[in-house]
């Protein structure tokens, strides 16, 4: 793996000259914040060695350099997914090269189904913890002293400093901002309305099929993490609506404009 994580590192030095300390993985609906890149490079992932390609619709799969809020980035338009037949490894193996070309800070965003009775479509909302719902763990297997200990602490996950500077940038925008704690599932079903009620019940606000895999990784990595979620669909014994990916990613597009405010102004001002 060290080595498959240092040819894929070496392949991009040689197409990008100034490489960034701050990564973006952007999530379903989400891929938009590229239209807010200046100097944007594009590169498919099917031409980066090593890397997997995104089945999903919407996930566009391409690695995108830019600058963002005077800040170079580099955006993952397109994740990999558990459910799509990959491994945890191989889902997790961007973060792997993103430390390995010095990336400092992550930002992880997706579209999620919510819980809490205070959530309303469309609403964005700030991860503040998570529960691993995944029935594998990224770190499962041999551990390389050289990506990060064996036994990470996952006490602060998701940044409380970039937490307060984005309720900061919210509140100066007037967005509405929900805390909250992402449930991580395998997917790729929705869940059922049992299933919501009991995300609930044991903590969660929100449930999704990404991101707990990345954010694992990354701080075992030892990298600062934020993330954010939108709230695409609402489920409960008390929700009689269907979802389906095509609403969800509606719902997520229409809440872009809010998630992109929160995410410059993390760049501009907490890295």
């Amino acid at each position: 793996m060290l080595e498959r994580i240092q040819q894929t590192a070496d392949y991009l030095r040689t197409r990008v000259a100034d490489m960034p300390k701050i990564a973006i993985i952007l999530g379903t609906g989400l891929g938009g914040l590229k239209n807010h890149l200046e100097d944007a490079m594009v590169i498919p992932y099917t031409e980066i060695p090593n890397f997997p390609v995104s089945t999903v619709e919407g996930h566009s799969g391409n690695l995108i350099f830019g600058t963002l809020a005077g800040k170079r980035v580099i955006a993952m338009q397109g994740r990999f997914h558990y459910y799509e037949g990959y491994n945890m490894k191989e889902v997790t193996f961007p973060v792997r090269v993103f430390k390995a070309l010095g990336v400092e800070t992550l930002f992880v965003s997706n579209a999620s189904g919510g819980m809490n009775k205070e959530f309303q479509v469309g609403d964005v909302m700030t991860i503040t913890d998570h529960i691993n719902l995944f029935p594998e763990s990224p770190l499962r297997g041999k551990n390389y002293n050289e990506l990060g200990p064996r036994f990470p602490a996952m006490t602060e996950a998701y940044s409380k400093r970039m937490i307060k500077l984005a309720d900061e940038i919210a509140a100066e925008k007037g967005i509405r901002l929900m805390h909250g704690v992402y449930v991580g599932v395998s997917g790729p079903t929705f869940e059922t309305p049992a299933e919501y009620e009991f995300f609930r019940v044991i903590g969660g606000d929100a449930v999704g099929m990404s991101t707990v895999p990345e954010v694992i990784v990354a701080n075992h990595a030892s990298m600062e993490v934020f993330g954010i979620s939108v709230i695409t669909d609402l489920g409960g014994k008390d929700i009689t609506e269907v979802p389906t990916h095509e609403e969800v990613q509606r719902a997520a597009q229409k809440a872009e404009p809010k998630m992109c405010e929160i995410i410059k102004g993390l760049v501009a001002k907490g890295c």
